[in-house]
């Protein structure tokens, strides 16, 4: 990899926490806040993976940006609970909370008991969104920017029953779609929640990527589905831009594509399913949510 000449950086004295940031469109959402003076938090399950990018920031910025490693794995709601309270003990406050991380195809439970996708991204990011609320509310505003998919688009509701079992479909396609919905309707309960508090809630659909994600897709079907997708570059703007855009700072509980607000489904727009959802997920963390 070539690098670019470095640029000292400016602190802006905001943070962000950015989780799956050592791979994909988190590393380059991660690494260009950073270089924009950001105090950025690479919230991963890999250390060595985020010290290489780590390293990477340091050296575009010539030691001046401000990037550090946290230990997430999002699949074990323990590990989520330990995150947030390293990130509370800094007692800072938090301006930017980016719930990037995913996965898709891959098939089994997480080790906290849920459908492995399901469990990933959205009850691990639900349950670190709620801790870090407190540092969230100190900052002046906040946004929680959270990367959802139009594959959201292709279930019409969620069965509640399947998220307790193991993934059970081809591919795990459907288990993916409804951790997508998920996400949808994490946004609008957040969104709703959060109305008046200065922070304000994104979904959003980076395009369909050539990333880390799609590593448990069979290997000869791989070279196909890149024929079709952008790079990590492309698929960070539209989460850059729900993150630093001044256009969007006085939206929340939408959803964009193309750096643009568009239509959700049908079933995101059910206030009954954001409601239902919630509180299951409130349920299902409550022991973790004392910290």
């Amino acid at each position: 990899m070539t690098h670019p000449a470095s640029r000292m950086v400016t602190p802006n004295g905001q943070v962000a926490l950015i989780t799956g940031a050592n791979t994909g469109i988190g590393r380059v959402t991660a690494t260009t806040l950073a270089l924009q003076g950001y105090h950025v938090f690479l919230a991963c399950r890999n250390q060595s993976k985020t010290e290489e990018v780590l390293r990477d920031i340091q050296q575009r910025s010539g030691g001046t940006a401000k990037a550090e490693f946290v230990s997430l794995d999002l699949g074990d709601l323990n590990s989520v609970q330990a995150c947030a309270q390293h990130f509370l003990n800094k007692k800072m406050p938090l301006n930017l909370l980016i719930n990037n991380a995913g996965l898709a195809g891959n098939k089994g439970l997480s080790s906290s008991g849920f459908e492995l996708t399901f469990g990933v991204c959205h009850l691990g990011h639900f349950l670190l969104t709620q801790l870090l609320m407190p540092a969230l509310k100190a900052a002046p505003s906040a946004r929680i920017v959270v990367v959802s998919s139009r594959a959201h688009l292709r279930v019409k509701g969620l069965d509640f029953d399947s998220l307790r079992q193991p993934t059970q479909s081809p591919g795990g396609l459907k288990e993916y779609c409804q951790a997508k919905l998920a996400n949808m309707l994490f946004v609008k309960g957040l969104a709703k929640r959060l109305k008046g508090t200065g922070i304000t809630a994104y979904a959003l659909h980076p395009g369909v990527v050539a990333t880390e994600v799609w590593r448990s897709v069979p290997g000869f079907l791989q070279p196909l589905i890149k024929l079709f997708m952008i790079s990590p570059e492309d698929g960070a703007q539209t989460t850059l831009y729900c993150a630093t855009s001044p256009q969007a700072a006085g939206q929340s509980g939408l959803y964009y594509d193309r750096c643009k607000p568009v239509r959700y489904s049908q079933a995101a727009d059910d206030e009954a399913l954001v409601e239902r959802l919630w509180a299951e997920s409130e349920a299902w963390v409550a022991q973790y949510t004392t910290v």
